[in-house]
């Protein structure tokens, strides 16, 4: 644990006892209160700090966030985000845990190499998330997904976020923001309903702040990088 602290700087550890206090200070004032939901966001939160890092670690705690956000998603027939985090983020996590493992930015340290996509990769990426989104778009509505287009769009994000991950480009961050909001409206719709699920508001909008930070710390990671390679 010691050594896991030391790689981070006062900043980073600032960031995420600051995130996991604003979560279970969202949980104390519930009287629905669901230990899942807080559990789940807490797991999460951790990941975002380590994929912050380009840390292995945070892919491994993705997977296993995305089994806890199935199961919530379930409690609340949002069938587009469990079937999103159970059948697409949590498998692709582990794809990402083996590229991460194999591309280290130096040997022995946890820290994974950074890459430059290509063109190809990009429109590839595109394509595929075009054709996920409209595939999951029927099956969604054939479920009656509540707030469909909402969680259509969340598949869209989801998975270019993910893919993102595993060719392991900083823009990762940038698509799991944009899936930060459109979760925070899906959530506060359930809020309403059950403030129970308040907490998984407060955990998206902590999210969106550890994925901006995500994508500014791994342009400094990319320059670093070169600087070591040149």
């Amino acid at each position: 644990m010691k050594k896991i602290f030391r790689e981070f700087s006062k900043f980073e550890i600032g960031l995420w006892c600051c995130s996991v206090l604003g979560i279970i200070l969202s949980f104390i004032p519930g009287s629905e209160r669901d230990v899942l939901t807080l559990i789940g966001s807490l797991i999460g939160v951790t990941a975002l700090i380590f994929l912050a890092k380009g840390n292995v670690t945070g892919q491994i705690l993705t997977v296993v966030f995305s089994i806890f956000y199935g199961v919530i998603s379930f409690g609340f027939h949002y069938y587009g985000e469990m079937i999103t985090y159970l059948c697409m983020t949590g498998p692709i996590a582990l794809i990402s845990t083996v590229t991460w493992l194999k591309n280290p930015s130096e040997k022995g340290k946890n820290e994974v190499r950074i890459a430059a996509v290509t063109m190809r990769k990009f429109v590839l990426i595109i394509l595929l998330t075009v054709a996920v989104t409209f595939v999951f778009y029927y099956i969604l509505a054939y479920f009656n997904t509540p707030n469909l287009v909402f969680s259509t769009i969340s598949i869209a994000t989801s998975f270019a976020a993910s893919s993102l991950t595993v060719v392991r480009s900083p823009f990762y961050a940038v698509a799991y923001a944009c899936n930060d909001i459109v979760l925070v409206v899906l959530w506060l719709l359930a809020a309403i309903e059950s403030i129970s699920y308040l907490p998984m508001v407060v955990c998206f909008l902590i999210f969106l702040v550890n994925d901006i930070y995500g994508f500014v710390n791994w342009q400094r990671m990319r320059k670093r990088q070169k600087g070591t390679a040149v």
